[in-house]
């Protein structure tokens, strides 16, 4: 079959500035730190990530909100997302594994039982569907 197009594979990198774009005046929760956390990781293939990278900031702003007395004054997922692949020491394409991992971490962490609709698991689950089509 003939393609029009040879699309790259969509990485963590871009999923995490989709989300930074579709939540992005969303305050930061815990569970969204939670599944920053894991996509970072998943992106370094395994490693924890250097200190003070994405995860630690969006865990620093998810600590820091939850005290916040006003939603005027928290800090929005955009603004810890905003250029997140330039901020990754590692990046690659997303994968169903790297889905699932991100998706059970933000679940833990969420007193729903469903993901943020155009939150970072929303977005890596359909960025791994993609990629599968490729």
């Amino acid at each position: 079959m003939d393609k029009y197009f040879d699309l790259e594979p969509i990485t963590i990198g871009e999923v995490l500035e989709t989300a930074a774009v579709s939540v992005g005046d969303t305050p930061i929760e815990s569970s969204d730190a939670d599944a920053i956390q894991a996509a970072e990781r998943r992106a370094s293939c395994g490693d924890e990530g250097e200190s003070g990278g994405l995860g630690d900031t969006a865990q620093a702003a998810a600590s820091f909100n939850a005290t916040a007395a006003q939603n005027v004054h928290k800090i929005n997922i955009s603004d810890v997302l905003t250029n997140a692949a330039s901020k990754l020491p590692h990046d690659k394409a997303v994968t169903c594994e790297d889905a699932e991992a991100v998706k059970g971490a933000e679940l833990r962490g969420r007193p729903e039982t469903v993901v943020r609709p155009g939150g970072v698991a929303d977005t890596m689950s359909k960025a791994a569907k993609v990629n599968l089509q490729d």
